[in-house]
């Protein structure tokens, strides 16, 4: 291989869902991500939506074309998304996620992780910086 090449950065990221109008309503509702496009299929029925994640990147959010097994979360694959969040806004998070009838299922010091409707990890961190103030 030859020549120097740039440093990747996070173009996009996909994620399969049963249900796309309920995946929307977290990933655009709870969360507050923009709707940056929607796609259909050759029949005109809703396929995906893009939702803004700054930078550049956006999450393709995939409607699934067959029923499957979730992955175990100690299985080998993909993990989890973490979402950037400040460390002052954490709380507010946390009373962002509880109205939206989400569940925070754990958390470190830098980290919560929530489960999308389809049980995917999403974690909202401020890692390197600890959390401001008591709590």
């Amino acid at each position: 291989m030859g020549g120097t090449v740039a440093a990747l950065s996070v173009h996009h990221l996909a994620v399969v869902v049963r249900d796309l109008v309920r995946a929307e309503a977290f990933y655009a509702g709870v969360l507050g991500l923009p709707v940056v496009r929607r796609w259909t299929d050759e029949a005109g029925a809703p396929r995906s939506v893009w939702l803004e994640l700054g930078g550049g990147a956006f999450l393709a959010v995939e409607r699934a074309g067959a029923a499957g097994p979730m992955r175990a979360d100690e299985a080998p694959g993909w993990h989890c998304v973490a979402l950037g969040i400040a460390p002052s806004e954490r709380e507010a998070w946390r009373r962002r996620l509880a109205a939206g009838g989400v569940g925070v299922e754990r958390e470190s010091a830098y980290t919560m992780y929530a489960r999308d409707p389809d049980g995917n990890l999403v974690a909202l961190s401020h890692y390197p910086h600890p959390q401001a103030g008591p709590g």
